[in-house]
């Protein structure tokens, strides 16, 4: 906190200072008990009628009183992450969204609006990386008339907690009333560590195609073509990530492979998502042997470091990833449009079917 040369704390930041990175104390209660406070650290993304809005890196809003304010001041950018390969939100941003494509697409401005028939709402949402060239109700009514024209919801995914990412949008779908309904989080960490964990990954196989066999795994059940589409992402071939199933298979006559996972290699980056393990043989390695066996295909095909997704309430697979040298990078959400009355003259309706938070 700022500390004046008399020894008081000051409040040195303004309504001015708005879209920066601040830290406030402000006071919660005056009472015969003395008084207590509360320290804030965000970004700074409103101050109205008395009031300040700060976002946290994990996505929370804050509001502050004016009249509570102690102290604050702006601070430095969110600090650099002490391990994993060096990444901007944005090539993070670009190369998950590679990793995994929708069906359809459409560019607005710098916005991507992404479709695959409701398949998980990475793949039906706009990844908003850059200016729509409208103005932000305009952009978000062309949004929802987009996906209403699909009989989708209408979804933005955003991102907080590190430099370069959208916490002032964020506020402002909050305030058109946009309902957040999904928070993950994007973790990297080095390839060459994960490869080297040899978990019995001899018995790991990998196939260019989900097959029957690591369908039948995988948790999103009656997956259909358009699901295919995505999980199978481009065919290997020049500029186009390449797309890689792991299979452990399962004890005889068992209906399903004991474990499996998909990684994406794009250039330097390998992306894992879908590692599954059987409930009964979990506590085996499994996770970790199809994850090594992934992570050595990607370094020979010339990738260094690696990216994967998870929620935040998925405590094992966070475990699980903390242990195999990953940290998070940045937070990402999914806000959804509020619901609109139905009238004659709208257009289709946008409450068709959601997809599966992290994926």
């Amino acid at each position: 906190m700022e500390i004046s040369a008399a020894g008081r704390l000051e409040v040195r930041i303004t309504a001015a200072d708005v879209g920066k990175r601040v830290s406030v104390r402000s006071l919660i209660e005056h009472g015969p008990s003395g008084e207590k406070f509360s320290d804030t650290v965000g970004v700074l993304t409103s101050w109205d009628n008395g009031v300040l809005r700060i976002t946290r890196k994990s996505g929370e809003s804050v509001r502050v009183a004016e009249s509570a304010l102690v102290a604050g001041k702006v601070v430095p950018a969110a600090p650099a992450r002490r391990r994993g390969p060096a990444a901007t939100y944005e090539e993070l941003a670009r190369v998950a969204a590679r990793g995994w494509r929708p069906v359809e697409s459409e560019r607005l401005g710098g916005w991507e609006l992404r479709a695959a028939a409701g398949f998980t709402r990475r793949a039906n949402s706009v990844l908003p990386l850059g200016d729509p060239g409208l103005p932000l109700d305009d952009a978000l009514t062309a949004v929802r008339r987009w996906y209403a024209a699909r009989g989708l919801p209408a979804y933005v995914q955003t991102a907080t907690g590190a430099e370069g990412t959208q916490e002032l949008l964020c506020a402002e779908l909050e305030r058109r009333g946009w309902v957040r309904e999904v928070t993950a989080e994007l973790w990297t960490g080095g390839l060459a560590p994960v490869a080297d964990l040899d978990e019995g990954t001899s018995g790991v196989l990998l196939s260019r195609n989900a097959d029957e066999a690591w369908l039948a795994r995988y948790r999103r059940k009656g997956v259909g073509e358009v699901a295919l589409r995505v999980l199978g992402g481009g065919a290997p071939a020049s500029g186009e990530p390449s797309v890689w199933f792991a299979t452990v298979p399962g004890e005889p006559g068992a209906s399903a492979p004991a474990a499996i996972g998909r990684c994406v290699v794009d250039g330097r980056w390998a992306g894992f998502a879908a590692v599954e393990v059987d409930p009964a043989r979990r506590r085996e390695g499994l996770a970790t042997a199809v994850m090594a066996a992934l992570a050595a295909r990607a370094l020979e095909e010339g990738a260094s470091a690696a990216w994967l997704q998870v929620e935040t309430d998925n405590e094992g697979a966070r475990a699980l990833y903390d242990r195999l040298g990953f940290a998070p990078h940045h937070a990402y959400h999914h806000y959804r449009a509020p619901e609109e009355p139905a009238s004659e003259e709208s257009a289709p309706d946008s409450s068709g079917p959601a997809g599966d938070g992290a994926s």
